[in-house]
């Protein structure tokens, strides 16, 4: 490993060990398991950003803060007798060589989504070669966890599903069905009936046109979230700026500050 790797690792053995860290020497893999998830997802944010600006500080900060839950996991990991970060990382390495024949070895393919097939044959290899025991399933579509976000969850069952042939045939054909789900939820609207159903079907099919688009539905979410807050903040520093509320404000004078937020953000 790295000088500064190791000792990354020396410094998280210190903080377990007997007389370092009170809260560390309690943690778990159940209880950093939330810290995990919401470093992952600063991450993300940090990805945008640096899309966005060029600016790529915080990225690299957030990405320490995941190798920190790699390396805490591993330190628990490694005093229960579970296994090492050693272990950690020469399981990736080995994955990565093994999964890239066409890199590593003589295979051949020519295109991205060839590679994404026989990524997923190796692993069903892998795992009849470990002698692991097969989780049960009773469709394809069991291989994506229920525990993903709602749009991340959406977007990996349908393209599980389009694997088979279960798919659009084209782009025009989902706007046709988006059509026809914002019908029904107008419908639904009227008769005070099934809404939120219609609203997660109208959800649906707008995470297939993602999909559809090679477009990732969470990620431009995410997106437009940060730009709806940059814009609505706009709106707020220009009230402050005239000494005035947003409760003094009518909606025809916030609709034209947000247009002009628009408009500066586009500039």
């Amino acid at each position: 490993m790295s000088k500064s790797f190791d000792e990354l690792v020396s410094v998280m053995a210190r903080l377990r060990a007997p007389g370092g860290c009170p809260w560390d020497r309690e943690q778990t893999y159940a209880s950093l398991a939330q810290y995990l998830i919401e470093e992952c997802y600063e991450t993300v944010e940090a990805i945008q950003e640096a899309d966005e600006t060029g600016e790529t500080h915080n990225l690299s900060e957030e990405l320490g803060d995941i190798l920190l839950q790699v390396v805490f996991h591993s330190a628990i990991a490694a005093e229960r007798g579970d296994f090492t970060v050693d272990d950690v990382v020469n399981s990736v390495t080995q994955k990565l060589v093994l999964r890239h024949p066409h890199v590593f070895g003589e295979k051949e393919l020519a295109t991205a989504e060839d590679v994404l097939n026989n990524w997923d044959e190796l692993k069903k290899a892998e795992r009849e070669a470990s002698g692991k025991a097969e989780k049960r399933v009773e469709s394809i579509l069991d291989e994506v966890t229920v525990h993903f976000p709602a749009l991340l969850e959406a977007q990996k069952v349908t393209k599980k599903a389009a694997k088979v042939k279960f798919d659009w045939e084209n782009v025009d054909q989902i706007f046709e069905k988006l059509d026809e789900e914002t019908t029904e939820l107008r419908e639904a609207i009227a008769d005070g009936e099934n809404i939120e159903d219609e609203i997660g079907d109208l959800l649906f099919v707008v995470v297939n046109l993602a999909r559809k688009l090679d477009v990732d539905a969470e990620t431009a979410l995410k997106k437009t979230n940060r730009k709806f807050r940059k814009r609505f903040k706009f709106i707020e520093d220009h009230l402050i700026s005239s000494n005035r509320t947003l409760d003094e404000t009518d909606l025809n004078e916030l609709d034209d500050l947000w247009n002009l937020a628009k408009a500066r953000s586009n500039s």
